[in-house]
């Protein structure tokens, strides 16, 4: 089993991908590492978040590497919140802040087709890969659900009449930006069941 590290300090991702992994590879966090420092996420696309986060913990510590970045893009808003996403209403960030100013912004419009795309990065001694998953879908004006985390309990999938958070995390799993990108790395290491 191949051990890489996941460069992400967010507890509901690492908990997310594992489920999706199913155990093909173990992943290490950076708390595992010992690492309580904050990896560095200023780069102006959602790709080159996830090759700058990954780059920087393998410089650090010389294992295999990867992280993530997502965002969701909204077509009313012309891609906003985007590569901003989790940060969209402040720095000091809160996913219902980040919620109530999107909703906000998007009431005028009648226009809610909305997509999550969701980049991997690896980084390892043989180089640099990515891994890409986009799902499309709606924003809803009022939240729905209980689990998931970000923007789950105002995005609904395409083909679904409920939201990410709504959904057990077998379904979400499956059809999700984040499962989408994971399943190429999964074939791309010839990983598939």
């Amino acid at each position: 089993m191949k051990k890489i590290v996941l460069a992400t300090a967010n507890q509901h991702k690492v908990k997310e991908i594992n489920q999706i992994l199913k155990g093909k590879i173990e992943f290490i966090g950076l708390d595992e590492l010992g690492f309580d420092g904050e990896v560095p996420e200023d780069q102006i696309t959602i790709e080159g978040n996830a090759h700058q986060k990954a780059d920087f913990i393998f410089q650090k510590y010389g294992l295999a590497t990867i992280a993530e970045d997502t965002g969701l893009f909204v077509n009313a808003l012309g891609g906003d919140p985007g590569v901003y996403s989790a940060r969209y209403a402040s720095k000091q960030h809160s996913n219902l802040s980040n919620i109530d100013l999107l909703l906000k912004k998007l009431s005028p419009f009648e226009d809610r087709s909305a997509y999550f795309k969701t980049v991997f990065c690896l980084v390892t001694n043989n180089g640099i890969q990515y891994f890409d998953g986009i799902c499309k879908g709606r924003i809803i004006k009022n939240q729905s659900g209980v689990g998931g985390f970000g923007y789950d309990p105002i995005f609904t999938p395409d083909g679904y009449e409920i939201t990410f958070a709504a959904m057990d995390s077998l379904t979400k799993n499956k059809i999700s930006h984040r499962g989408i990108a994971l399943e190429n790395f999964i074939k791309s290491f010839n990983l598939s069941d």
